[in-house]
């Protein structure tokens, strides 16, 4: 069945046009194609303040510190404090991490601190004053769910905002560029001055955590930021458009393609789609379980889901990154389903998105925008390899027979009658109205009564049944399944909430690995690691996050705790992962499972932050992929230069009952 005829389809339409030499303001494009020409290396020294200069600088920031602690004295209510307190941030963290990476670094950080006095000022009637200020640029914050860090965004809204108390405004959420200068107080900086006055549209900002493609902490960072939007008084939920350019482009094409029931329109620009082709030098073949999660970020593998958001992509003819979009391009044309694919290319060009050529793509972006997205579609055909993405309107795929495996729900509702057509789908959930309702799934026929909240059916010996909610999840407490929310690998576990539990004592390579997520937590990811003592940790019997633990049985008493429910035999002895035994004098298990201290409704990580680097993180986004899966056995290699470096001896993914693969 198709929702569109076939010829009323805006397929793989390519546009070209006369060009002009305007482009994208630096925060919004990253300044090299980051396959072909390498990044330009910034000595931080450049720009370095004299003592002078960093000692008013100093002092300025300690008067700001003082304002804020005043306000703390206050009790204002923390989204009020969190937006003057992200200017003391963003001036500590220059100055701490020696980050003049910019001819304008010491300006910038002058006019932070003079922003943060004068908002604290502001903030002493306990209200956020600044906040309503159409036709200039805000800059807003709130205290991150993953960490309790504070992150900056920006918002600019039009100049009649509000004026007319019954227009609703569309929400365009702007994913930046990578940018090897980027600090909070570049962001702040580069965030001032009025909107256009023609703005038709409130346009948002996310930090992103900085330079990472909008993966791991730096995804959930977009929706932290524009989610309060949502909830304010003249945005349209309906009519969000996602867009961005080069590593904005990256993080478009995943984030629309992996949430293509959340947007009216997505608009990337170059950018890349896959890992294979994009990294130079990369193996054509990296081991299985890294080669399946390559899956959870390639855009490429959810290609199909265009049928449920229409794509505008642009590219320059010359840019080595319109690879991204041809890929997707050329994907759809075996797709037999309706899509909405638009392919601006821009004669002539490289890496640039020039004026013009912005306003070239917000004719086409209109063309949704102004319509909205259907909240309640009629059909839904969701396409994931990981319940990490997992929902589109009112479907979600609840749990894979397959984990990275493709999986199919083709879900089409009229009325109360509802017909499914599922492949590697285990667990589905809809979002329903009350009532009886019939449902055909893959051909069998179900009565199903659906209440208050999502409705549940599960594939059991082959056959579908109805399930209750809370069944399951007592079900999942005594065995735990991969599903929704849990599921791996390692490095999911830092996409939400997770606390931190080091060793009692020092126990070499555990508490060296430690220090090094920190380390690379704190600049890379731009937050303190929330750490707390083992007798601290008080575990519930709901979401209350991750448990990160780093140690042995011996140095950590909570992995002496967790021990009993893994899959391993780990004493001071005997070290035992995946029916292979190790010396533990010399071997250490890193893995993440369900967290058995709360009936597995979280993960529990041993030994393990992220499992890329710190190189990878300078490089290109692209190598921000896992680099163990769910488990693996490593040997310590320390070395001077790095206390933390190892050797992986095994590793892999577990099946989908959290076991090793049978052999």
């Amino acid at each position: 069945m198709r929702l569109l005829a076939a010829p009323l389809l805006f397929v793989g339409m390519v546009v070209a046009l006369a060009t002009a030499p305007d482009t994208v303001p630096a925060h919004a494009q990253d300044k090299k194609d980051d396959k072909k020409k390498a990044q330009p290396k910034v000595d931080p020294k450049t720009f370095i303040p004299d003592a002078a200069t960093l000692k008013q600088i100093k002092d300025k920031t300690e008067e700001l510190r003082k304002a804020i602690a005043a306000l703390k004295e206050k009790k204002l209510t923390d989204d009020v404090l969190v937006e003057v307190e992200i200017y003391l941030k963003a001036a500590e963290n220059i100055v701490r991490f020696e980050e003049w990476l910019a001819k304008d670094s010491i300006k910038w950080t002058f006019a932070t601190l003079e922003q943060g006095l004068s908002r604290a000022k502001q903030a002493e009637g306990g209200k956020a004053v600044w906040r309503d200020a159409p036709g200039k640029w805000v800059v807003r914050a709130y205290r991150s769910r993953v960490d309790d860090s504070i992150q900056p965004y920006a918002v600019l809204l039009p100049h009649d905002y509000g004026k007319d108390p019954k227009k609703q405004w569309r929400l365009d959420v702007v994913l930046h560029g990578r940018d090897g200068a980027l600090t909070e107080a570049k962001f702040i900086g580069t965030h001032q001055g009025n909107a256009p006055k023609d703005l038709g549209y409130v346009q948002l900002e996310p930090y992103g955590r900085g330079n990472n493609a909008y993966r791991w902490a730096g995804e959930t960072d977009v929706f932290e930021a524009f989610e309060p939007a949502l909830h304010r008084e003249h945005i349209d939920a309906n009519r969000i458009v996602l867009r961005g350019f080069s590593m904005g482009g990256a993080g478009t094409w995943h984030i629309g393609l992996h949430h293509p029931g959340d947007f009216s329109v997505i608009g990337p620009g170059a950018g890349f789609t896959t890992t294979h082709g994009y990294i130079a030098n990369l193996p054509k073949q990296l081991p299985d379980y890294q080669e399946k999660c390559l899956r959870i970020y390639d855009a490429i593998d959810y290609t199909e889901n265009a049928f449920n958001v229409p794509v505008v992509a642009y590219s320059g003819e010359k840019d080595g990154q319109k690879k991204a979009a041809d890929n997707i391009e050329n994907a759809l044309k075996g797709f037999k389903e309706p899509f909405k694919f638009t392919h601006l290319i821009a004669p002539g060009l490289e890496h640039q998105m020039p004026k013009p050529w912005q306003e070239k793509a917000e004719v086409e972006y209109r063309k949704y925008a102004d319509r909205g997205r259907d909240p309640n579609p009629k059909r839904v055909r969701f396409v994931t390899y990981t319940p990490q993405y997992a929902s589109c309107s009112w479907l979600r795929i609840d749990a894979l027979e397959t984990t990275y495996q493709k999986a199919t729900a083709d879900v089409t509702r009229d009325g109360t009658r509802i017909v499914a057509a599922t492949t590697n789908v285990r667990l589905l959930s809809l979002d329903l109205p009350p009532g009886k309702h019939t449902v055909t799934v893959d051909g069998q026929k179900l009565d199903l009564e659906a209440g208050e909240s999502l409705s549940f059916i599960e594939k059991r010996n082959g056959r579908w049944v109805q399930v209750d909610g809370q069944e399951a999840a007592i079900r999942t407490a005594e065995k735990p399944e991969k599903r929704f929310q849990v599921h791996g690998p390692i490095d999911h576990a830092f996409t939400g909430k997770f606390t931190v539990i080091g060793p009692t004592r020092d126990s070499g390579y555990p508490a060296a690995a430690l220090k090094q997520f920190a380390a690379v937590w704190d600049r890379y990811f731009r937050g303190t690691l929330p750490t707390i003592a083992p007798a601290a940790y008080e575990p519930k019997d709901r979401f209350d996050g991750n448990l990160v633990l780093f140690g042995t049985p011996d140095s950590n008493p909570l992995i002496a705790k967790v021990l009993p429910k893994l899959p391993i035999t780990w004493t001071k002895d005997k070290l035992v992962v995946n029916g292979v035994e190790y010396d533990p004098k010399t071997h250490l298990p890193v893995l993440i499972f369900p967290n058995p201290l709360t009936k597995n409704l979280d993960y529990v990580v041993i030994n393990s932050g992220h499992t890329f680097k710190e190189t990878d993180l300078k490089g290109t986004n692209a190598l921000l992929y896992p680099r163990l899966g769910d488990w693996a056995v490593i040997k310590p290699t320390p070395t001077e230069k790095d206390p933390a470096a190892y050797e992986v001896v095994a590793a892999g993914l577990f099946d989908e009952n959290w076991q090793f693969p049978k052999k």
